[in-house]
């Protein structure tokens, strides 16, 4: 601020500053990687976001749109940089002629000169700015900030620290910064909760809205200096060595030895299940994926099941190198891992999958049509129930590289797959002969090919689930659910079964999974009391991801007679991780009917989240871990009828008044179908609301 010279009203966005930039920092308490980078392994961030570093107080030029200026102002605005935006991505300017805030990606800095100082900054040192800034490899902020040392740190101190400090604005010492009710800024405290494009009084401008995480990506190494330099005209250092580039970081663990006052192991148990089906449980938890292509590359695990993912993709022809012809563009790609299992729990083997980014692809350019069924839940449901009652086999078979089957009929040229060494360095492209997984018409072409060789094969397609195919014949029934590629196969004509296994066998490449045991993320387990479905792996997984393993559970997932329709000015939070929450609690409802209620009403307010309700989510989380192994129990009660019951309140919303519906449905005595949701209409009765 003395630097710069801006005004002392502004000592809270130097202050934001400062706090956004420690944020991004490495420190050597946490062995030189950023807080937000470890915090990361904790927490589900937003993905970095990638803000050049620029100089505290300098000229900027804002542009205005055409809705807020006439065709004989000016198209930009000349401001001063005071920092980030805290709710959105962009740079934070302030105009000082008409006391308001802009944030912006659409700037232009001027860094040789301060807007509130006549002083000028020396062309050596904007090129030390630039450089730094444009390797990533250093944090440069402000010319006046010096050195800052750092010190190894110690046994005692890695061995207590839990999780990563992230620091707030809130935690600095700010006894020597201006009062921020003093007489130039107590009129800021007043009116800092106003939109940012309200007018202001002469006394003070608007303050931004609470912080948000925007994490630019830096790297920074450390030096045997064990310091992070910043640019200044005092001093100028050499840049740290990047002798590690390309080794990924050292993932942060906490602490095993430390107590957690509620253990996640007080709430999981085994003794009713089978020895065989609990060891098969424990295994499916104890393999790590990796998430990325480095921490796969230094397992030999892994870089097997690449070799032979590539070899069957050049068994299949699936491209062929060419040049990339002018105009055209290519699609990303990237590996994707998972671990097959045995029926008995032992790793069968490790899986590698390349997956085009079809998010990449371009409508009418290498991809029409698009849409192909995918399995109901509701449809298998049924299916679970039909076998518990008439003791029908629960098979699974599996496809081998089900999409390579699919024939591209556009013009479709990708990336070479990243960490094959034969194709490091090359110029060329791969242009796709077959449907790889990830391209958006690959499950359209796989499923058409399948319905195909189904139908010759004598089985009808049904009409209220197109993934569902049956077949009678003298009187018994066979049925096959598929989904993508995984398939599910019931009835009771072991004979046609054991037919319909060979014939796909001579299509495509078939593999027989054994009984079910895990699909779709759902574990199944069956004895002579019937079928049990749950997916208690996916709640742990969800609850580590979260980093709510040693939270304290509750009983139910929602509080009575909750407000949550009523939190429009409580503070904001973050909308992705909240979006990504609900999506994956949603998908975990499909075996937990007593958090469909709870699921519906946070699913309301995606569009605009506030703290209550990731509060309200985070509740949920807390239900699961009371009991992550609830489920569902299909048990054989000698009938097929099937039982609906439904019910609504009146007017239950405290928001629009609204009602709310509800349903669940029986098939054999079993549950298999249920629903929560707000009606579309305002109600004018209970009788009305019931219908």
């Amino acid at each position: 601020m003395i630097g710069s010279s801006v005004p002392t009203f502004l000592w809270g966005d130097a202050l934001s500053t400062v706090v956004y930039v420690i944020n991004r920092t490495p420190s050597s308490t946490l062995f030189f990687q950023r807080p937000f980078d470890v915090l990361a392994n904790h927490c589900m961030l937003p993905p970095l976001v990638k803000l050049m570093p620029r100089i505290f107080g300098c000229v900027t030029y804002v542009h205005l749109s055409h809705r807020h200026r006439t065709k004989l102002e000016s198209r930009a605005l000349k401001c001063v940089f005071v920092g980030y935006g805290s709710t959105q991505k962009g740079y934070k300017c302030y105009h000082p002629d008409t006391r308001r805030f802009y944030t912006s990606m659409d700037v232009i800095f001027d860094e040789s000169k301060f807007y509130y100082s006549p002083t000028d900054l020396t062309p050596t040192c904007l090129e030390d700015v630039h450089h730094l800034a444009n390797h990533e490899e250093v944090l440069c902020f402000d010319i006046k900030l010096a050195t800052l040392p750092t010190s190894k740190p110690s046994d005692e101190d890695t061995s207590t620290m839990e999780t990563p400090t992230v620091i707030d604005s809130c935690s600095l010492d700010t006894s020597t910064a201006i009062d921020p009710c003093s007489q130039d800024s107590n009129d800021h405290c007043e009116k800092s909760h106003q939109p940012l494009d309200s007018t202001l009084p002469p006394s003070a401008p608007v303050n931004s809205s609470p912080e948000s995480l925007p994490i630019p990506t830096l790297q920074v190494q450390p030096n045997n200096s064990s310091e992070i330099c910043l640019p200044s005209d005092i001093a100028h250092h050499a840049l740290p060595p990047r002798s590690t580039r390309g080794i990924p970081p050292v993932k942060y663990e906490p602490d095993p030895k430390a107590k957690v006052k509620y253990p996640i192991s007080n709430y999981i148990s085994s003794h009713k299940l089978s020895a065989s089906y609990a060891s098969y449980v424990c295994k499916l938890s104890s393999i790590s994926i990796p998430s990325t292509l480095q921490e796969a590359l230094a397992d030999s695990h892994w870089t097997t099941a690449m070799t032979e993912e590539m070899k069957a993709l050049k068994k299949n022809a699936t491209w062929d190198l060419v040049t990339l012809p002018t105009g055209r563009k290519t699609v990303g790609c990237r590996w994707v891992f998972a671990v097959k299992h045995n029926v008995d729990g032992t790793i069968e083997r490790y899986k590698a999958r390349l997956v085009a980014k079809g998010y990449t692809q371009s409508y009418g350019v290498d991809y029409q049509e698009t849409f192909a069924p995918v399995a109901k839940l509701n449809t298998v449901r049924v299916l679970l129930s039909l076998a518990a009652n008439k003791d029908w086999p629960l098979l699974q078979f599996d496809v081998k590289n089900a999409f390579l089957h699919g024939d591209l009929k556009e013009d479709v040229y990708m990336d070479p797959p990243p960490g094959i060494s034969e194709y490091e360095g090359s110029t060329q492209v791969c242009k796709l002969r077959k449907a790889l997984y990830g391209l958006k018409q690959s499950p359209r072409a796989w499923f058409g090919r399948f319905t195909q060789v189904m139908k010759k094969f004598g089985y009808t397609q049904s009409n209220s689930d197109h993934t569902l195919f049956i077949k009678h014949k003298m009187g018994k029934l066979t049925a096959l659910i598929i989904y993508v590629d995984d398939m599910v196969v019931t009835g009771d004509d072991a004979e046609e079964i054991h037919c319909l296994q060979h014939h796909l066998a001579s299509e495509f490449e078939m593999k027989n999974l054994g009984d079910l045991k895990y699909f779709l993320k759902i574990e199944v387990a069956r004895s002579k009391h019937g079928i049990f479905i749950s997916q208690r792996k996916y709640t742990l997984d969800l609850l580590s991801e979260t980093g709510m393993l040693g939270c304290k559970p509750v009983d139910n997932p929602m509080e009575q007679n909750h407000k949550l329709f009523q939190c429009s000015s409580a503070g904001c939070t973050d909308k992705g991780r909240y979006q990504r929450l609900v999506g994956k609690l949603i998908y975990l409802s499909h075996t937990r009917p007593d958090i469909a209620y709870a699921v519906s009403v946070v699913s309301q307010f995606m569009h605009n989240p506030r703290q209550p309700h990731m509060d309200a989510v985070e509740r949920i989380l807390r239900y699961l871990k009371s009991s992550p192994g609830k489920g569902l129990l299909f048990s054989k009660h000698g009938h097929l009828g099937v039982d609906g019951y439904t019910d609504a309140d009146w007017a239950g919303s405290a928001n629009d008044r609204r009602s709310t519906s509800s349903y669940f449905t029986y098939v054999g005595g079993n549950l298999v179908t249920w629903r929560s949701k707000k009606q579309s209409v305002v109600s004018r009765s209970s009788a009305e609301a019931e219908y």
